[in-house]
């Protein structure tokens, strides 16, 4: 065994090694820390009315709201007996079927390394391409007529049964028009350096291209539909860097959707490879994007937690924190006055399912309240 003096020095040099970053080279990422309890009372915040515990905001209302503590199931998401459901089908799409997305991964156990002349840049060098395969999940509503063009929501990590259940019920009661969900799974991985991470946080039109040249067209095929291309009748939905890709999907092709729903949404400094139009990545949109773009026709639907994420890996830019990154969202959109909701989750993590539960209902009837059927009108 070591004696104290070499044990402290072995520890020494252990230390030293570690916090030598040089540029390429690649360690594991740390645990990520548990994130600190939120205020959502801080002066620095945008402010919010809390509303009662175990309610949600009216879906008419534009604004930003806090909620919780405690967040129960809304009724609509459990199947109900008289409820008519949706058929619920899924293909494969494997990577050597698609033009736009071929397949890369990020080797297991490796990370990055923060870029020592930019600490906001990670460059990583165990990044390869790689094949996949996916599942594309297609709900189809009981109350779709043949030959009807059907509305749709394009939604991130599929499949997700949570969604086809208030699908249902909110069809049923025709709070949302009767409409079709395409649920794509990622092409696996994590953040930079993975597919998941190159679909979803990369900030340009690509992800929602791949939809709709290699997605929809099939889905059309297989399963005698008709969805429709107006950007009123499509949707967008996503959790963590699947609420950022829903973002990017409307914003950079408004022509394509115009409403928006994302949990805990990364609109954070995750973008890989760096993009000299867009260094910050998804931090972007409320750093210069919005505050300095043309207002676009979009409607958006948000929610974080208080104990979202909070700098899970080596960039220290202070551009890695979902609380603030979603808080600056609501401060943009309001300051251009787009129609948006902002909920403040109260004893919630990253993306939690309690809350999911609670909101998916009135958050999905929020985003489509302006929509106007082609014979029935305004929904009620």
């Amino acid at each position: 065994m070591f004696a104290p003096r070499k044990m402290r020095l072995f520890a020494s040099c252990l230390s030293l090694l570690a916090s030598v970053s040089l540029p390429g080279a690649v360690r594991a990422q740390a645990p990520r820390p548990t994130p600190p309890t939120r205020n959502p009372l801080n002066s620095t915040y945008v402010p919010g009315k809390e509303l009662p515990d175990a309610t949600t905001p009216s879906p008419t209302l534009d604004g930003n709201y806090i909620l919780g503590p405690t967040h129960p199931s809304a009724p609509e998401m459990t199947p109900a007996a008289l409820v008519p459901r949706g058929s619920i089908s899924t293909f494969t799409l494997t990577s050597s079927e698609s033009a736009l997305y071929p397949g890369i991964a990020r080797d297991a156990g490796t990370f990055g390394t923060a870029d020592p002349s930019d600490p906001a840049r990670l460059i990583i060098t165990t990044s390869h391409p790689a094949p996949y395969t996916r599942r594309v999940t297609v709900y189809l509503p009981a109350q779709r007529v043949s030959g009807a063009v059907l509305p749709f929501i394009v939604g991130a990590d599929g499949p997700d049964p949570a969604l086809f259940t208030a699908l249902d019920s909110l069809i049923a009661d025709r709070r949302i028009p009767i409409m079709a969900a395409i649920s794509i799974s990622n092409g696996s991985g994590d953040a930079q350096g993975s597919e998941r991470g190159l679909e979803y946080d990369t900030m340009s039109g690509r992800y929602a291209e791949f939809v709709e040249t290699e997605i929809l067209p099939r889905v059309e095929r297989e399963y005698n539909v008709k969805l429709s291309r107006d950007p009123e009748a499509r949707a967008t939905m996503g959790g963590s860097s699947g609420g950022s890709c829903a973002l990017i999907m409307a914003w950079y092709h408004p022509e394509l959707y115009h409403r928006v729903l994302t949990y805990s949404g990364t609109f954070v400094n995750q973008q890989w490879p760096f993009n000299a139009q867009s260094p910050h990545g998804a931090w972007e949109f409320h750093e210069h994007l919005i505050p300095a773009g043309s207002i676009k026709p979009l409607r958006i639907w948000m929610e974080v937690g208080d104990r979202d994420l909070l700098n899970p890996n080596v960039l220290h830019d202070n551009m890695h924190d979902w609380a603030v990154a979603n808080e600056n969202m609501a401060r943009v959109l309001a300051a251009k006055h787009y129609h948006y909701q902002f909920v403040f989750a109260r004893n919630a993590g990253h993306t939690d399912r309690a809350v999911k539960q609670q909101t998916l209902p009135e958050a999905l009837e929020y985003i489509w309240r302006t929509y106007r059927t082609p014979v029935l009108g305004t929904l009620k």
